[in-house]
């Protein structure tokens, strides 16, 4: 039986296709592997990245704002038949908190926005590089 309220952390990767979900993981080990191989200031610059990267909870939030906003203004410019927009929008953003789904949130899953979880473990795995380079450049070995 499928949870009303799944957990916060996964969330978001369950509501999410399985083949999405793999394609954002492996797309995340190939950017790994790849910033592995960069130098120092590569790697630094995508770290700094991934402090801004937008992750989906910002991108469905941005999404319900702009589509709520339109739709107050095109309610009172154009047809008050507008103003379903921001009541959907609502309903998606408490559909998303409860449970970690949304229509919007497949295409933003699809474009690749991922979850902070997943910028995290990219985060962290590229930090375990650069302090691996350094302990080699220290002449200390990798284990203490």
């Amino acid at each position: 039986m499928a949870e009303i309220v799944p957990p916060t952390t996964t969330r978001v990767e369950r509501g999410t296709r399985e083949d999405v979900d793999r394609r954002i993981r492996r797309q995340t080990r190939q950017r790994v592997a790849r910033y592995a191989r960069a130098g120092p200031e590569i790697l630094r610059r995508r770290l700094d990245e991934l402090d801004h990267e937008w992750d989906i909870e910002r991108a469905i939030e941005a999404n319900a704002a702009l589509v709520s906003l339109a739709g107050l203004l095109l309610g009172r410019a154009v047809s008050r038949r507008w103003y379903v927009l921001p009541a959907v929008a609502a309903a998606f953003l408490f559909q998303h908190a409860v449970q970690g789904w949304c229509p919007p949130l497949e295409w933003f899953r699809r474009m690749g926005v991922r979850t902070p979880r997943e910028i995290e473990q990219e985060r962290r795995a590229l930090q375990a590089v650069r302090r691996a380079r350094e302990r080699a450049r220290s002449g200390r070995h990798a284990c203490p």
